[in-house]
């Protein structure tokens, strides 16, 4: 272990899909638990059942602007961005900011706590990708001014910043470079693929396929994802690791498994493949494997399952109209505030 299995963690972007796992796993290991997020794209319905609970704080700020910490941090995990097409080509800016300014504020947490810090970066970083699969010592194939650099850029200048910081300071990095994780809590209508299919299979509209539907992506269930993160920050490794799953299927082999998983009548149709949209994505993952003992062990039959059980339920508020995030409403503005959400906080304090 490099730190206290009771010490604070602080993970920004905590309520989203990937964070909010995170959270509820840190706090099963006994840490306490700072979230850190401004609600762009996640909804507090993801921490819901942690917001009572005593080694949970949500802390409402943007990673971009200033914010404090309070108390003695142990662990970050910086995952504050938007991830999905959907959110990125809505905020281009906004997303290259998460990537510069977020990163750079909370390596300066990092480094007055003297705290190990994770960047969980991505499988973007290699672009369409001219090897396959890709090993981290990959360089990628980006196109640095299309649609998709807004986020391919940020992660990759998160990463360079990450670096920087560790070869100038000495501060303590890791770099999990994740491939296309999926389950439960993630929106339907994000834009990646798994949620797309499933909610369109369950709606019985017809499934679209982009392309010729043979490119290829390897799915990593949430679970196994999270797992990935805690065991490379409980490392001393610093350079890059894969986190994701070997398992690679082609996206029209994915449609026809969440139509048949489903039970679904819906129609398969092809749509035009996005600008930059990738051929090939899987990761090698022998560094995982050799330096943080990790590969994933739920299978994409099983994961699918899973999040096919999560979305069919009928106490889901996915799928549903959710109501207007109580997080950033005005106290006295008539509408649900801060008292209707425990353990909830805008700014500095914690």
């Amino acid at each position: 272990m490099r730190y206290s299995r009771r010490g604070t963690a602080l993970v920004t972007g905590g309520v989203g899909f990937v964070g909010s796992h995170l959270c509820e796993r840190l706090i099963d290991r006994g840490h306490r638990v700072v979230c850190l997020d401004n609600l762009v794209t996640g909804h507090t319905h993801n921490v819901r059942h942690l917001l009572d609970h005593p080694a949970f704080t949500l802390l409402l700020a943007d990673v971009t602007e200033e914010w404090e910490i309070t108390e003695p941090v142990d662990v970050v995990f910086h995952l504050a961005s938007a991830a999905s097409p959907v959110d990125y080509l809505r905020m281009p800016v906004e997303t290259l900011e998460a990537g510069s300014m977020g990163t750079r504020n909370v390596l300066r947490c990092v480094e007055e706590n003297r705290a190990r810090f994770v960047l969980v970066s991505t499988s973007e970083v290699y672009g369409d990708p001219r090897e396959h699969p890709q090993r981290e010592s990959y360089w990628g194939n980006v196109n640095p001014i299309g649609p998709r650099s807004v986020y391919d850029e940020a992660k990759r200048y998160a990463e360079s910043l990450t670096m920087a910081h560790h070869r100038t300071y000495g501060t303590d990095v890791g770099i999990a470079r994740v491939f296309n994780s999926y389950g439960p809590r993630m929106r339907p209508d994000d834009g990646r693929m798994v949620p797309t299919f499933v909610k369109q299979a369950l709606a019985g509209d017809p499934i679209t396929v982009t392309g010729d539907g043979h490119q290829t992506r390897s799915v990593c269930y949430v679970t196994d994802t999270v797992e990935g993160l805690l065991a490379l920050a409980d490392s001393d490794v610093i350079r890059p690791v894969n986190i994701g799953s070997e398992e690679e299927v082609s996206v029209l082999d994915l449609a026809h498994l969440v139509r048949d998983f489903s039970k679904s009548a819906s129609e398969i149709v092809f749509v035009d493949r996005p600008e930059d949209d990738p051929y090939y994505r899987r990761p090698d993952i022998t560094r995982a494997e050799k330096r943080l003992g990790w590969s994933p062990s739920v299978r994409l039959e099983e994961g699918l399952r899973r999040t096919l059980a999560h979305y069919m339920d009928e106490h889901t508020p996915w799928g549903k109209s959710l109501p207007a995030d109580p997080g950033f409403a005005e106290e006295g503005d008539g509408h649900a505030g801060h008292d209707t959400v425990p353990s909830l906080r805008r700014g500095g304090h914690p």
